[in-house]
C-alpha cells in the first residue's frame, strides 16, 4: 500500500467518521425546580429627583395562579396592522401577546396559515411580552401596573408603522403611569414607558420587561447543531443557554426561583431564539441593567427579563425609560441593519457555530450572490465555484503532486523489488526519492481535509438560516433547506403513489435524484486514478460513493447541490490539472477495469 492511497484513505474515513459524529443526537435531561417569585428592591429614599441605584427584582406574572376579570379572551385589545405583522395588544397588562409574521407560511401550501409567533396565555405555545415597574421605597404590588392591570388606550387606535398607541393607568394614589408603543416597517417595537408623581410623597419604583414563554415551544427541533432557548449579549459577551439548561440553574433567593442573574455594565439584550424566529429585549444601549434569566416549575414558565436601574420621584416630578423589543424572523440584513443602528452584537442572534469564522462570510457571500441571482440554488453554485477559486492555488499543488506520484509509479516498483521484506530499507529509499523529486505524499489528501470545515460550514448556514428556508432552485426543489422530495422507489413520481414518509424505515432507501448524482459524481472522481492492486483498498473506495450517497441522502438539497457542484470541478480541475503535468487519468480504461473486477469477483 503506497503512502498516496494511505493518505486518501485516511482522509476519506476521517471525512466519513467526523460527518457520522456531527449527526449524534443528545437526549434532553429533566429536572424539576422550584419557584415562589418575590419581589425586592433597594432604594435612596431621601433623593429629590430621579436617582439610578441597585435593579430590581421583576414581580412574576401572576396571572396564571391569580386570574382577574376581565380573562384574557374578553380583555380589550388594540390591533397591529403593519406590512409585516398583524396580531393584537391586550389592554390586561399591556402585554404584547398576539403576533403573527405575514411574510412566512408555515407550509409551502400558498393557502398555509401565516407563521403565529406570540400567542397570549391560555393558547397553545402561549409566549409574550410584558412591561411594567417593579415597586420600591414608598410603594406596595397594587400600586404599580402588574400583568393582570387593565390599561385605558390614551391614544391611538391601530399599531401601525405611523402610528404609535399609548396606554395610560392612574394607581389613584398620585402616580400615573403611561405606555407608548410603536413598530418600525420590520420587527422592532419601541417601549416608552412614564410615570409622573403627582402625589406628596417621594416613592422608588424600576422599569422591567419580560419575555414569558409557556413550556418549550411544541416544535422545538432537539437537535445539537441548532441551538433553541434563550440568546442574549452582555457586554459583548454572547449568552446561549438551551431550555434544559436553564433547569440546571442553582435556586437564586433574590429572584424566588431557579435563575442566573447578569448585571450588564453598558450594552446587551436577551430574550429567546427559535429555528428561523426570535424575541428580544434590548434596554436602551450605553446604559446599566440587570438580565435574568427564570424558569418557575409550578407553571412551566421560561422567563427572560431586564430590569432597569430604580428611579426615585420626589412630588411633582416624572421620568421615562426606552427600551426596544425585536419580535419577528431572523433575517440575516434585517438583524445587521439593527446592529448598525446600534444594537450592540445584534447578528450574534443567529446561531454561527464553533466555525462562526467561516460560517460568517461564506453566508454574507451567499446572500450578496443572491442579490444578483435571485435564486439561492444557482447561488450555492456560484458560491462553490468562488470557494473552489480561493483554495485553487493549494488544490493545484496537491493535484501537481498527485500527477507527479504518478510518474514516479515507476521508480517506486523498482525501488519496491529492490528492497524486497525490508521495509525500512524500502521506507527510506522512498524518502530519497521523495526529497529528490520535490514531491510531497501527504498532500494528496488536502483537498480531501479542506473540504470538511467548508463542508460543516455551509450544512450550518443552510440548515440554521432563515433565507435557505422554503427557498426554491429548479423543478422539484422547492426547498433547499428540505432533502430532496423526489424517490427511487417511485421512479420519480412515474409511478401512481407518493413517496415514504421523511419519518418511515423505507425513507432510509428512498433515495432522491439529487442524492444519486452525488452518488455518481465521487464515483466518476474515484476513476481518474486506477483502483488499488490491494483488496481492502479497493474495496473501501468502491464502496465509498455509495455509502456517502445513502448518508447524505436524507441532507438538505443545498447542502447535496454544493456537494455535486464541489465533485464536479474537483473532477475537471484534478483532470486538467493532471495533463498539464503529462499524466493523463484514463477514465473510462478505469471505469470499465472496475467493471471487469467486479465480475471476476462474482465468478470466484
Amino acid at each position: 500500500m503506497d503512502d498516496q492511497n494511505k493518505n486518501l484513505i485516511l482522509a476519506t474515513v476521517l471525512s466519513f467518521v467526523v460527518i457520522l459524529v456531527w449527526f449524534i443526537m443528545f437526549p434532553p435531561p429533566e429536572e424539576p425546580v422550584v419557584d415562589p417569585n418575590a419581589p425586592a428592591v433597594t432604594a435612596d429614599v431621601n433623593a429629590t429627583a430621579p436617582v439610578a441605584t441597585t435593579p430590581a427584582t421583576a414581580p412574576a406574572d401572576t396571572s396564571d395562579t391569580a386570574p382577574t376579570e376581565p380573562a384574557m379572551a374578553d380583555a380589550p385589545r388594540i390591533p397591529i396592522e403593519t406590512a409585516r405583522l398583524s396580531g393584537s395588544i391586550s389592554l390586561l397588562g399591556g402585554r404584547i401577546d398576539d403576533l403573527h409574521l405575514e411574510d412566512y407560511r408555515e407550509t409551502l401550501d400558498p393557502d398555509a396559515a401565516t407563521v403565529t409567533f406570540l400567542a397570549p396565555r391560555g393558547e397553545p405555545d402561549a409566549f409574550y411580552a410584558l412591561y411594567g415597574w417593579a415597586p420600591g421605597a414608598g410603594l406596595s404590588l397594587d400600586t404599580v401596573p402588574s400583568a393582570n392591570t387593565e390599561w385605558t388606550l390614551e391614544s391611538g387606535e391601530t399599531l401601525t408603522e405611523d402610528r404609535p398607541v399609548t396606554l395610560v393607568w392612574d394607581n389613584g394614589a398620585g402616580l400615573t403611569f403611561r405606555r407608548t408603543i410603536s413598530v418600525d416597517e420590520n420587527y422592532m417595537f419601541s417601549i416608552s414607558q412614564s410615570v409622573e408623581n403627582t402625589g406628596a410623597g417621594t416613592v422608588s419604583l424600576a422599569p422591567y420587561g419580560i419575555l414569558a414563554r409557556h413550556g418549550e415551544p411544541t416544535d422545538l427541533k432537539n437537535f445539537f447543531i441548532l441551538h433553541e432557548g434563550v440568546v442574549g449579549m452582555a457586554d459583548s459577551e454572547l449568552t446561549e443557554v438551551d431550555y434544559d439548561g436553564i433547569t440546571d440553574f442553582a435556586f437564586d433567593q433574590r429572584e424566588g426561583a431557579k435563575a442566573e442573574v447578569t448585571q450588564v455594565t453598558e450594552n446587551g439584550w436577551i430574550g429567546f431564539t427559535d429555528h428561523y424566529w426570535m424575541a428580544t429585549l434590548i434596554p436602551a444601549q450605553n446604559n446599566p441593567f440587570k438580565s435574568v434569566i427564570k424558569y418557575d416549575d409550578r407553571r412551566d414558565i421560561y422567563q427572560t427579563e431586564t430590569v432597569m436601574p430604580t428611579v426615585t420621584l420626589a412630588a411633582g416630578q416624572s421620568v421615562s425609560v426606552e427600551s426596544q423589543l425585536f419580535a419577528g424572523a431572523k433575517e440575516w440584513a434585517t438583524i445587521r441593519d439593527y446592529e448598525k443602528d446600534g444594537v450592540t452584537g445584534f447578528l450574534d442572534s443567529i446561531d454561527w457555530g464553533w466555525f462562526f469564522f467561516l460560517t460568517k462570510p461564506i453566508f454574507a457571500t451567499l446572500h450578496w450572490l443572491n442579490g444578483f441571482i435571485g435564486n439561492m440554488g444557482w447561488s450555492i453554485i456560484a458560491l462553490t465555484i468562488l470557494l473552489k477559486i480561493v483554495v485553487f492555488p493549494l488544490a493545484y499543488k496537491s493535484y501537481a503532486s498527485m500527477a507527479k506520484m504518478k510518474e514516479l509509479q515507476p521508480q517506486m516498483e523498482k525501488l519496491k523489488e529492490a528492497a524486497g521484506d525490508d521495509r525500512q530499507k524500502m521506507q527510506q529509499s522512498m524518502m530519497e526519492l521523495y526529497k529528490r523529486e520535490k514531491v510531497n505524499p501527504a498532500s494528496g489528501c488536502l483537498p480531501i481535509l479542506i473540504q470538511i470545515p467548508i463542508f460543516f460550514s455551509l450544512y450550518k448556514v443552510i440548515f440554521v438560516t432563515l433565507e435557505l428556508r422554503h427557498a426554491p432552485w429548479l423543478g422539484w426543489i422547492t426547498d433547499l433547506s428540505a432533502p430532496d422530495p423526489s424517490s427511487i422507489l417511485n421512479l420519480f413520481g412515474l409511478l401512481p403513489f407518493a413517496a415514504p414518509d421523511p419519518g418511515s424505515f423505507l425513507a432510509i432507501i428512498s433515495l432522491g435524484i439529487l442524492p444519486i448524482l452525488l452518488g455518481i459524481s465521487m464515483w466518476l472522481q474515484q476513476k481518474l486514478n486506477p483502483a488499488p492492486t490491494d483488496q481492502t483498498q479497493a474495496m473501501i473506495f468502491a464502496w465509498m460513493p455509495w455509502v456517502f450517497m445513502f448518508m447524505l441522502g436524507s441532507f438538505a438539497s443545498g447542502l447535496v447541490l454544493y456537494w455535486i457542484t464541489n465533485n464536479v470541478i474537483t473532477f475537471t480541475q484534478q483532470y486538467l490539472i493532471m495533463r498539464t503535468h503529462g499524466y493523463k487519468p484514463d477514465v473510462f480504461g478505469n471505469i470499465k477495469s472496475s467493471f471487469s473486477r467486479s465480475k471476476k469477483t462474482d465468478t470466484k
